[in-house]
């Protein structure tokens, strides 16, 4: 079988961090429990035990949140562990998280780096743009902390990208953004639309992303690393590197480019699995590692993926069908069920722009 991805939540939703547009929080809410607390490891050896006799071609271990870390360095020294342990056929195993960096120190550090954890690190640029959503329990902005622990990885060596939710003030200020992050040597960069509340009316909060707004960013934003990647500066977008990887041939690197749903496995601190981080909620839940094998879950999960092919009726006669595919099912999922993208407007406009630049790039740098 495929190389089984797992997105583990080992403090469920529980943050050290308030962002104004937490899609997780949002779910969390809406959840008979919003939180199942801290992950045991009585469930953690479940898991890595069930996930490595049913890994195929491998297993990646990811870990998310709220925010990870709060479950404590002894928790992740001793889920590695496990996977020594277990791992007894020699699976290829890697591990990554994604983390606010709030907590990360140089304990932490080492740890990720001896380990090979591929970080995502949250932020959103420059002090004025990341502080207006990005704030800690009593309000504060976040930034200078987010930097510190960039500067941390980098001292340690550890490899990391910068993960930046586009909101409306981000796509607002893009080329301050994007010359921030040049500036400091952040050059690893992913860029991810801001969701409104699941099965709400998009556009309705301050910091709502609207598909005018987007289409606008990822224009400008191209345009940006474009010219840099024209003049041979190394700065990595992945969206941007996946699409030229696409028009080569290559296969979607992410879920949201493939136009379907593909298999994810989210697993919630008490077990529970579900079949995307997008819609972790009591009415997609697949079962519990405790109790149930990969392999019954996955049967679970059809309907699920065969949902995703929902409103992608008008994409079948799209220009630009083979390279967007129609999104995430997450953007095109309203109040009355799964329709059209929400951002389909704003991609029109960026391939229309972008596709034949893309192809100019490929032909000069000698990738075609």
């Amino acid at each position: 079988m495929p190389q089984l991805n797992i997105l583990i939540k080992p403090a469920s939703g529980s943050c050290n961090m308030r962002c104004k547009y937490c899609f997780y929080a949002d779910e969390a809410k809406k959840r008979a429990a919003p939180s199942f607390g801290a992950m045991s490891m009585e469930t953690a050896e479940n898991l890595v035990r069930r996930a490595v006799e049913y890994a195929g071609d491998g297993c990646v271990f990811g870990f998310q949140g709220g925010e990870p870390t709060l479950r404590g360095l002894d928790f992740f020294r001793d889920f590695v562990a496990l996977v020594r342990k277990y791992n007894t056929g020699g699976a290829k195993v890697s591990y990554s998280i994604q983390t606010n960096g709030l907590l990360l120190d140089e304990q932490w550090a080492a740890f990720l780096k001896e380990n090979d954890f591929l970080v995502g690190l949250s932020m959103d640029g420059d002090r004025q743009t990341h502080d207006l959503n990005r704030v800690d329990v009593k309000g504060s902005g976040t930034f200078s902390r987010v930097l510190r622990a960039a500067r941390l990885l980098e001292k340690h060596e550890v490899p990391f990208n910068i993960l930046t939710v586009v909101n409306s003030r981000v796509a607002r200020n893009v080329e301050s953004v994007y010359s921030f992050y040049k500036k400091n040597g952040l050059l690893y960069q992913q860029y991810i639309p801001c969701l409104d509340p699941i099965f709400e009316q998009r556009g309705a909060n301050s910091w709502s992303l609207t598909p005018e707004a987007y289409g606008q960013f990822l224009i400008r934003l191209f345009d940006r690393w474009y010219d840099d990647r024209m003049r041979d500066e190394p700065v990595y977008i992945h969206y941007f590197e996946c699409l030229a990887g696409m028009l080569q041939g290559y296969p979607p690197a992410s879920c949201g480019m493939t136009g379907v749903c593909s298999v994810q496995t989210v697993v919630e601190a008490d077990g529970s699995v579900y079949p995307c981080d997008f819609y972790a909620l009591d009415e997609y839940r697949l079962g519990n590692v405790n109790t149930d094998g990969f392999e019954e879950m996955d049967k679970k999960r059809l309907p699920f993926l065969e949902q995703s092919r929902q409103g992608l009726e008008k994409c079948a006669s799209c220009r630009h069908r083979s390279i967007c595919r129609g999104g995430c099912r997450r953007d095109r999922q309203g109040p009355e069920g799964i329709g059209e993208n929400y951002f389909c407007q704003a991609y029109m406009r960026f391939f229309d722009h972008a596709t034949p630049k893309l192809y100019a790039l490929l032909r000069a740098k000698g990738r075609m």
